[in-house]
């Protein structure tokens, strides 16, 4: 995990090594002041001679400033270390998950992601200021003040070594207890995200059913828990306050009845126990921020262990190592495919799928819910590895191509259809960043988008809000299909993306396809027959199986699947496949 995670200092190596440097300067000035108070004492005022005191207090000034700006040097670095540790992690996790593939995003809840790159990082960042910068001052400062006090007088500097001793063990058992609970604390944050993004997300669907009170309800849970862990972790942690003042003021107590005894007897002056007393404080204090360090690495080290995580995912699926970088054509085969998301778990999603579709023919797919008919189109643009088997696309196996070429010559509209924040046009270019207005016009025009388009004050400059809340499904929809059109593709994959437009706009975007890209594969998922049942052919999915792959006229006569649909919706008037009240996404 510390190798993962130290990958990303990159650039900020020298500001990283710099802050240690100049923290130990900073403490050096710091220990050596106590001494020279000592000199002033003890040869200047008890001696009454003010040359000294002022030798002395020279030196003392001439330290205290030095000490200041190894201190804001040290702090300045050490800042800049940690604010660019913390961008690059962030940077490093959103550039890694750009490389997943579906199945490994799959092992992450968008919460979870989220909460990776902000509370973790930020917690991360937070412990590696400490540890470049009070991680290195408190260890220090403990050392040569110890340093010396044995200096000073062995004997009295005893009290300090069973102090640290006491405290050393106290911390370990406190922080002990403490390191399971944050492992736990994060993990709940994860649900606390969750449970607000998804409220914020289906704000109107909370509304629309009146269920403000349950949301309310959930979401004091997930808090509840969250509160509950933290006060846990902290009630330990609070023990840390009452045994540090148990230890310094232990160490008051005995340096100042065995210091006043030493003097006593003339083994330590007056000016040697005071600069032992702010050496003690030194010591205590030293203890007390390690003991924060030991807090913020236990909080840390959880977030650490999850940020890694990300980092060190791999990609399941990779280029290889000379890819393919042309497709030929819009030809499509599949050559006994099976397919299974979690592989080796023995459930297949397809079975045996063998077929083989020619450039520029129009498919129509259809099939109940949960019959596999995403799962068949994610696989030609190669979202999925097939399980077993091989897809073709231009003759090729798509596992020789380029990935990023393979999937700019496929485009896909999926169900669930995604706008970004901006304008209209900002989201066309999606499909062809370089796309003129004319091209955006026609692509539009294509998709029946254009007819809404010319309704707003601002045309294609109309700002179309996150997720696009402020257009209709079906205007969403359309704008999707005239973004992927912009593409050119070779393969065109329409995954339910009609579903929300009427009967007579979805016959002219069929129209509009026929004309416009003759030469490019088309495949519709449809759950209305009227939607396929002009398609050259129509490949009928049952249960993850080829049930019927041919004419509308041919599956008529030979499938019992599909004529069973087609009274049902045309003669019976039912709507969609699912006639017998199945609903939901394959």
């Amino acid at each position: 995990m510390i190798r993962t995670l130290l990958k990303q200092v990159k650039q900020y190596k020298t500001v990283s090594l710099l802050t240690p440097v100049f923290t130990a300067l900073e403490v050096l000035m710091e220990v050596l002041i106590p001494f020279v108070t000592a000199q002033i004492i003890d040869k200047g005022i008890e001696a009454g001679d003010i040359g000294q005191i002022y030798f002395y207090g020279g030196i003392m000034i001439v330290m205290a400033m030095l000490s200041l700006l190894f201190g804001v040097l040290a702090g300045g670095f050490g800042a800049a270390a940690s604010s660019g540790f913390a961008c690059n992690l962030r940077e490093g996790m959103y550039e890694n998950i750009q490389t997943f593939s579906f199945s490994n995003i799959d092992k992450f809840s968008t919460a979870g992601l989220v909460t990776r790159m902000t509370t973790d990082v930020t917690n991360v960042q937070m412990a590696y200021q400490m540890v470049l910068r009070i991680a290195v001052r408190a260890p220090l400062m403990l050392i040569c003040s110890m340093c010396m006090c044995f200096f000073i007088n062995v004997q009295l500097s005893s009290v300090f070594l069973v102090a640290i001793v006491f405290l050393a063990v106290a911390l370990f058992l406190i922080m002990g207890s403490t390191t399971k609970i944050f492992d736990k604390v994060f993990r709940k944050y994860d649900d606390l995200n969750a449970s607000i993004q998804e409220n914020v997300s289906a704000i109107r669907v909370v509304k629309a059913f009146v269920r403000e009170a349950h949301e309310n309800e959930k979401f004091q849970k997930a808090a509840d828990n969250l509160y509950r862990l933290f006060v846990k972790a902290e009630g330990f942690l609070a023990l840390n306050s009452p045994v540090m003042m148990l230890v310094i003021y232990g160490c008051i107590i005995s340096l100042s009845w065995f210091g006043a005894h030493y003097i006593v007897v003339g083994d330590l002056t007056t000016g040697e126990l005071t600069s032992m007393f702010s050496y003690l404080m030194s010591v205590m204090m030293s203890l007390m921020i390690l003991s924060m360090i030991f807090v913020m690495i236990t909080m840390s080290a959880a977030s650490g262990r999850r940020i890694a995580e990300v980092l060190e995912e791999k990609a399941d699926l990779v280029n290889p190592e000379n890819p393919v970088t042309e497709i030929a054509d819009g030809s499509i085969d599949f050559n006994h495919v099976n397919f299974s998301y979690k592989k080796g778990s023995g459930e297949d999603t397809l079975h045996d799928i063998d077929l083989h579709i020619h450039a520029g023919e129009t498919i129509g797919i259809i099939g109940g819910t949960g019959c596999g008919k995403s799962s068949f189109v994610n696989l030609i643009s190669r979202l999925y590895d097939v399980t077993a088997g091989s897809v073709y696309v231009g003759g090729r196996d798509v596992r020789d191509y380029d990935m990023e070429m393979l999937r700019n010559q496929v485009a896909v509209v999926l169900q669930k259809n995604v706008l970004f924040s901006g304008t209209i046009l900002d989201n066309l270019r999606w499909g062809k960043e370089d796309a003129t207005l004319e091209e955006c016009k026609e692509a539009c025009h294509a998709a029946c988008a254009d007819e809404f388009i010319n309704r707003f004050p601002d045309g294609y400059d109309t700002w179309i809000e996150q997720g696009g809340t402020n257009v209709s499904g079906g205007q969403k929809q359309r704008l999707c299909i005239a973004r992927a059109l912009l593409k050119k593709p070779k393969i065109l994959i329409l995954d339910d993306s009609t579903s929300a437009v009427d009967t007579a706009t979805d016959a002219n975007i069929r129209r509009a396809f026929a004309e416009k890209i003759p030469g490019t594969t088309k495949l519709i998922i449809a759950q209305r027959i009227t939607s396929v049942q002009d398609a050259d052919r129509i490949l009928v999915l049952d249960d993850g199986h080829v049930d019927g792959f041919d004419t509308h006229e041919k599956l008529l006569e030979t499938n019992e699947i599909y004529r069973d649909i087609y009274e049902t919706q045309v003669h019976g008037g039912g709507g969609d496949f699912d006639h017998e009240g199945k609903d939901g996404a394959d």
